[in-house]
């Protein structure tokens, strides 16, 4: 699937507002969470890994969520709770691709407003994107929590192709540390 027939997404195009972070903040976070070069090679390298893995992937990810009610409501009518399968997918869709944007590893201006725009998604512009009547935000602290559970279930996908235990382990602990500062950037949207 190509990046324009994902449904919302709008990585790299005028739609994206200009994150109110700057490149600088953005270099210091990476330092707070021990994000160096070595970690974005182990990215790049899990991208290859990954990417042709994605459809599988989101099949764990997805059956996490819809196995927990708490989780799975907020892609569900405000009223019923009831799932959205059009929603689910259109996020399915853009989820696969934050895969691919994840393991790329290319944290310039685009990339940095992008985070902004997927931290506002969560929150106060959550069904604007896909025009739904769901719930109108996501908890913060689920979106905290599922960084483990995420970046947990990387590793047999990770290990699929043959790399070293070794090679899985920085490639694991890289995903853990872009996830964990993605959230941070995410978590802008929330605080202001």
């Amino acid at each position: 699937m190509s990046t324009t027939s994902i449904p919302g997404y709008t990585y790299g195009t005028d739609a994206v507002p200009r994150s109110p972070l700057d490149l600088d903040e953005l270099e210091r976070l990476k330092e707070a969470v021990l994000l160096q070069e070595d970690d974005l090679a182990a990215l790049r390298r899990s991208r290859e890994i990954l990417a042709d893995q994605m459809e599988a992937i989101l099949d764990v990810w997805y059956g996490f969520v819809a196995d927990h009610p708490q989780l799975v409501r907020y892609f569900g009518r405000r009223e019923t709770g009831e799932p959205i399968p059009e929603y689910l997918a259109r996020v399915r869709a853009r989820f696969g691709q934050w895969i691919l944007d994840t393991a790329a590893a290319e944290y310039d201006q685009a990339w940095l407003d992008y985070q902004h725009e997927i931290g506002r998604r969560h929150n106060r512009e959550k069904n604007r994107t896909d025009g739904v009547d769901s719930l109108p935000t996501i908890d913060l602290r689920y979106v905290i929590a599922l960084v483990y559970p995420i970046t947990a279930t990387l590793r047999p996908f990770l290990a699929a192709k043959g790399a070293a235990p070794e090679e899985v382990d920085r490639m694991q602990d890289a995903w853990r540390k872009s996830v964990l500062l993605q959230v941070a950037l995410w978590s802008e949207a929330y605080v202001r």
